[in-house]
Parts: C-alpha cells; structure tokens; sequence
C-alpha cells in the first residue's frame, strides 16, 4: 500500500470500549487511536520491522483529547489520523472520531518519542524517519502541549500497583491504563455527576510492572471545572504523569 498522509479506518464501538454509561471510556478512545496510530506508522514505513531492528519503540509522550459527543455502544465510528513533521525528538500525530453522518465527536493532538528498547534512553527521530508524503498542515486542536503544573494544594487520592493486567507488549504501563487509573480516582457518584470533555496529560516516566504509584489531586480550580492530577513513583520516587481535567455536568 502506497503510504499515504491521511489514514482512516471504521469502527463499531464495542461492549468492552464502553462504560456503565453505555457511552465509549476515555480510555478507549486513547486505545483507539494507538490502534489506528500504529497502523498508519506500518503504512509510513515506521511499523514494528523498522522498530525492531533500530532497537526502538514506541512512546506517547503528551496528548490532549476534546470531546463534543461520546461515541455509544454499537455506534459506527471513523477515525481519521495524520502526523505533522517530526523535529529532532518529536513526532506529532493529529486524531478525528466522526460518526456516521460525518459529524465529529472527538478532536486530539499528540506528540510521540521513540526510546531504546534497552536503555529507555530518548533516540532522535531520524533514527526511523525518512520522509512522509505531504503533510496535512491543519491541527485537530490549535494549542501549546507541556504546560501543566499544579495551582493549589495536591491531595493524596489513592494509591495502586502495576500489575498484569496493566502492561502492554513494551512491559510498561500502557498510555490508556493511566487514563484508567485517573479515572478510578472519581467516585462512582462523580462519573454519574460528571463527564470529562476535556484531557491533558503528560507522561513524564514510564511505570513498570510491581511499581507502585500514588495519584495526588488539585481541586482548586473546580470552580472553573477543571482538576489537576499527577502520579508519583513510590517506587523510584519519580514523577509519572500530569494530568488537566476539564469536565461538564450530565443532564
């Protein structure tokens, strides 16, 4: 297949994508786009074969995710990608979920690294990256990712070990699980209240399994809608991720 700068895909939203709200989980829809992320690197000739022999993987490093509608169970859904040249360490992939009339439900921007499989150490991107056919200029989301710090006072939410069920094929804590993990800090009662229609999230260090980490929350802006999140390493003391939640109220 001749690589092309925009890939698309359909899908139907499964019974394991969704919540008890019948509506697609944030962390689906991160699952989603990985998938389909993935599928577009094999079509750019930067897949798993290239990977494997530079000694590379694949890292998510900063994602903001908008969302004007929630896919729901059963719903058929298109997901359009495109990446944006890459600088010396950075690669930069654009995401769209529409529906079936075309209308779009999601918008996201991302910024991926590659890291030695071995040493976890950062490598340049020309170490895979040969070129893409012409880019698409337009962004899903006009904005700065990196920017997010505390206001206030951070609490200690909960605290959780890396376990199993957790980790992907790269044996560290996969992108989505993080999101699953944010969310588990909102009780039940909350998601019934309330409903993320915004996420911002840094992934700082990778977690790996037996790790533990304890997730610290910022609600000093709730006023404004908008909670702050961070995870620390217990184990190494390091800091895994910040996190900036912009939510409405269910009807």
């Amino acid at each position: 297949m001749e690589p092309v700068p925009l890939y698309i895909k359909k899908y139907k939203v499964d019974v394991r994508d969704i919540d008890f709200t019948g509506r697609m989980k944030l962390s689906s829809i991160f699952l989603y786009f990985q998938d389909i992320a993935g599928e577009h690197a094999e079509n750019l000739g930067m897949g798993k074969d290239i990977m494997e022999a530079n000694g590379v993987i694949w890292v998510l490093a900063r994602a903001r995710v908008d969302i004007i509608r929630y896919p729901i169970w059963k719903e058929e859904i298109t997901i359009e990608t495109w990446p944006q040249e890459p600088n010396r360490l950075e690669f930069m992939r654009d995401f769209l979920i529409k529906d079936s009339r075309g209308e779009i439900l999601v918008k996201a921007v991302s910024t991926w690294v590659i890291i030695d499989a071995k040493t976890r150490k950062l490598r340049k991107t020309d170490s895979i990256y040969h070129g893409y056919p012409p880019t698409i200029k337009e962004r899903a989301i006009v904005c700065k990712l990196g920017r997010l710090k505390p206001n206030g006072k951070l609490d200690r939410v909960y605290t959780r070990e890396v376990r199993y069920s957790d980790i992907d094929q790269n044996e560290h804590l996969n992108n989505a699980k993080y999101v699953d993990f944010i969310m588990d800090a909102f009780a039940i009662i909350e998601h019934k209240k309330y409903f993320v229609k915004s996420i911002e999230i840094d992934y700082s260090n990778e977690a790996l399994p037996g790790d533990t980490i304890s997730f610290f929350r910022d609600i000093s802006q709730i006023g404004e809608n908008t909670i702050y999140m961070e995870g620390i390493n217990e184990t190494n003391g390091e800091l895994n991720f910040k996190a900036r939640i912009y939510f409405g109220k269910n009807e």
